[in-house]
Formats: C-alpha cells, structure tokens, sequence
C-alpha cells in the first residue's frame, strides 16, 4: 500500500498535544502530598472532569475504531449497548455508590473486605490486576498497529509513544492528573467524532438520507435478530449481556469507581453517571453513524488488501483529509489510547498499594514506582501482543471468565444478608469450568459467555452460602433498608 506521508504539520500538532500531557502531569506533581492526593485527587476534583475521565477511560482505541468498523462490515447490531447504559446508572448508583461513599472505601475491593473478610479482598483485586494488565496490552497494541499502517509511523514509535508518555504524565501527578488530561481527551474525543462525521455527510452525494437508504439496502440498519440463537447475537441476549457488563464496568470495576469516589459526595457521584450514561447513548449512535457513513463513502473505492474494517476511519483521516485537520484528528486516536493507559496503571498502582499490605515509607514515591513499572510493563504487553495471533478473543473470553464472577460477588454482598464467601466459591468453581465449556465445546456465540458465567456464579453462590453457618453481614453493607 502506498502510504500518504503523515507531514511536518500533522507532527507538530501531535507533538504539541503530548507535549501538553507532559506539562499537565508537571503542575499538578506538585500537589501530590500524600496517598490521598495522588489516588484520590484528595476527593475534590470537580464531577464534570471526573464524568469525563470515566467514559474516556472506559472507552479506548479499540472502541473508537472498532465501532465505525463495525457498521462498516457487518451492521449497527452494537446500538443496543447505548441504550442499556442510561437503563444500568440507576441500578448502580442505588446498588453500590451509596455504600462507598458511606464507608468512605478508597477501592470497591475494601468494600468486599469489609462485608467478606481478608481473602475476598485479596481474591478479586488480584483478578483485577491480571485482567486490567492484559487489556492495558491489548488498548496500548491495536490502535497503534492501526495507526502504524495508515500513517507509515513505525509501529515501535507509536506504542512507545502512547505507552511512556501516558504512564510518565500519571506518574507525575497522579489521579488528578490523569483526570484532568482525559478530560483534554474527552473533547478531543468527542470533538473529532463529531468533525469526521460531518466530514464524511459533506463528501458523500446525497448526504445522510443517501447513506441510511444504502445502510437499509444493504441490511446494516438490522439491529439483531430477536430469535434467541445460542449460536448467534440476538437481541435479548445482547441487552443482558450488556446490562450485566455495563454494571461490572461502571460498579464495581477499579477504573470507573476510583474516578466517582474522587468527587467526594454522591451527589456529585449521580451527576457524572448521569452524564456518562448520556454521553454513551450519544457517542456509540455516532461512531456507528461514522462506519455507515464510511461504507457509502468507499462503497466504490477498492482499498487496500490491508485495510481492514477497523483501519478504514483513520485510512479516511489520512488520506481524504488535509494536513493539520488529519493530524487533529490522529491525535484524537492517541487520546482515546492514551486516556485508557493512564487510567488503567494509575488504578492498579491503587490496588496493589491500598488491597494489599502497605509497604513502609513514602507513599507517594512508592505510587510513583509502582507506576512507572506497570507502565512499562504495559508497554512491553503491547509488543508481546504485537507477537502473537487471537489475543482479543482470547482476552474477551478470560473476562467472562473472571470479571463476571467477581460481579456476582459485589451483587451477593450488597442484595443479601445471608451470603458469604465459601458459598460464592463454590460458585466460582462451577461457573469458570461451565463457562470454559460453553466457550470451547458448545462453541456457543461469545454474547453469552458474561451473562451464562455471571448468573451461574451468582446462583450458585446464593444457594451454597445456605449451607454455610455465618454471622448475618451488618445491614450497613447491604443496600437492604
């Protein structure tokens, strides 16, 4: 493939945002007095800075990509997740955040302490840190190979790029750090979303209404079929699916709860899902928009053998637009890169620093450690992944695997009095095997695997903490009235 040059202009537009990044983790590197400050921004950052943290943070490279490349080959089947976001916030914000603010929980897996003992604790956050690593490889890996083919960047710079700067500025100025440049992010997220799509309308004759009719022609308007497949995605069980999930990443997940016990109230706290939870149904309906757009576009244009679905929006970038836009624009893949890496080091620092024993000394220097090797070490997952074939599906099905589990855990000790701990491991010892069988001998549709691994972990569990002889958990760790 030919490559267009990315241009002296587009790099010193990149250049100038990272450099950026840089200064912002430098100002508030001066602010980070102690462990509460550097984890928690000393619980006073402002709620719209952390709402827009939260959905950068969860929403990565592979998503800002990989949705438009979606609608693009198959169809808008993943709309269905924007809906279930605004249908999940009230179950989460009446479920778990009341509980962490009361008990005043600088991570959700102290909460598992609190209401399982010790070894719960150890046992999810330990899941946490395997599963968080993994996914920093894959998030910091795939969107710089993507970028790598279209720009003609090499491929080391790019993940070395994303990888060390992200992890240099959160080292520097902790949690508030990393919330202020997402929100950075955010806009440029979000902004260059909106800038692409009217881009692609304007080029395209006919304009949406001529794009929506070759969507509908071409069957990608089909949402899903609502006949329950075990083979294939249907309707219902994406929405289940999705529900259940959504609930895992914005309720219990590190990433996401870190962001909302840094606002300091709850109220505040209900504010940011809120706007998440609309900026979500805004967002995935967009990127989506973009891939149908991208299919009319290039819907007589053959492109190169390389360009794959996911490659084809910054394959647009390059080389339909003009210097400095395209640049802006490739940045805005950096931002959604980068706005995940940062996110996900910085809360692992937090765990292994805060569910584990507490090592003696500067609390803040030894955050600053801890950082910088798990960023290094996340830099170095992406080359490693860079090696070897599968790891997305491999990963996605781990998750299932593991994260569901853990939800089931949460949701056992926050709607019961009666369960505990050994009753959920039995549960965890059905539900892994079981899931590891619908996955590799059912061979069932991947959509099934979080809600089959959670609902079996979480009914198990409930039925063998019956035949345990426990102290009933103090209301105080319940949402029960």
């Amino acid at each position: 493939m030919n490559t267009v040059e990315f241009g002296t202009l587009n790099y010193t537009v990149l250049a100038a945002y990272l450099i950026g990044m840089l200064a912002v983790g430098l100002y508030f590197s001066r602010k980070q007095e102690n462990a509460e400050m550097f984890f928690l921004g000393g619980r006073k950052l402002p709620w719209l800075a952390v709402a827009m943290s939260m959905y950068a943070s969860v929403t990565s490279a592979i998503t800002f990509l990989g949705l438009p490349g979606t609608a693009y080959s198959e169809n808008i089947a993943l709309i269905i997740v924007c809906i279930m976001s605004p249908i999940v916030a009230p179950f989460i914000l009446f479920l778990f955040y009341p509980l962490y603010h009361r008990l005043n929980v600088t991570t959700s897996y102290e909460y598992i302490q609190l209401r399982f003992g010790k070894p719960a604790r150890f046992g999810v956050a330990g899941l946490f840190i395997l599963a968080r690593l993994g996914w920093l490889g894959t998030v910091v890996y795939a969107p710089a190979m993507a970028m790598s083919i279209v720009t003609g960047i090499p491929l080391e710079v790019c993940i070395c790029t994303m990888g060390l700067l992200a992890t240099a500025y959160t080292a520097l100025g902790g949690l508030a750090a990393v919330v202020w440049t997402d929100a950075i992010q955010f806009i440029i997220l979000i902004g260059g979303a909106i800038w692409i799509a009217v881009s692609l309308v304007n080029g395209i004759e006919g304009g949406a209404g001529e794009t929506l009719a070759l969507a509908k022609e071409t069957g990608r308007l089909k949402i899903a079929d609502w006949k329950i497949d075990l083979f294939a995605m249907s309707g219902p069980i994406v929405a289940l699916s999705f529900f259940f999930q959504l609930m895992q990443d914005y309720g219990t997940d590190q990433v996401s709860v870190q962001r909302l016990l840094a606002t300091g109230s709850y109220k505040k706290t209900i504010k940011s899902v809120i706007f998440n939870a609309c900026t979500d149904f805004f967002i995935i309906g967009l990127l989506l928009f973009i891939g149908l757009c991208l299919f009319a576009f290039f819907k007589n244009t053959e492109l190169p053998a390389e360009i794959t679905a996911d490659k084809v929006m910054p394959y647009y970038i390059i080389h339909y637009l003009p210097q400095g836009i395209s640049g802006l624009l490739i940045t805005a893949v950096f931002a959604a890169a980068m706005s995940s890496i940062d996110s996900g080091i910085n809360s692992i620092a937090t765990v292994l620093l805060t569910d584990f024993r507490k090592p003696k000394g500067n609390e803040v220097k030894l955050a600053r450690m801890f950082t910088l090797i798990l960023g290094a070490l996340a830099t170095g997952l992406a080359f490693y992944v860079s090696q070897i074939g599968g790891i997305i599906k491999a990963f996605a099905s781990f998750m299932s695997l593991f994260s569901a589990p853990v939800l089931a855990l949460f949701l056992i000790g926050v709607l019961t009095r009666f369960g505990n701990f050994y009753g959920w491991l039995i549960g965890l010892c059905v539900s892994v095997p079981a899931t590891f069988w619908l996955q590799n001998t059912v061979k069932a549709h991947w959509v099934y695997f979080f809600p089959f691994s959670f609902l079996t972990a979480f009914t198990v569990g409930l039925i063998a903490s019956l035949f345990f002889k426990t102290e009933p958990a103090a209301k105080e760790y319940t949402a029960l009235k």
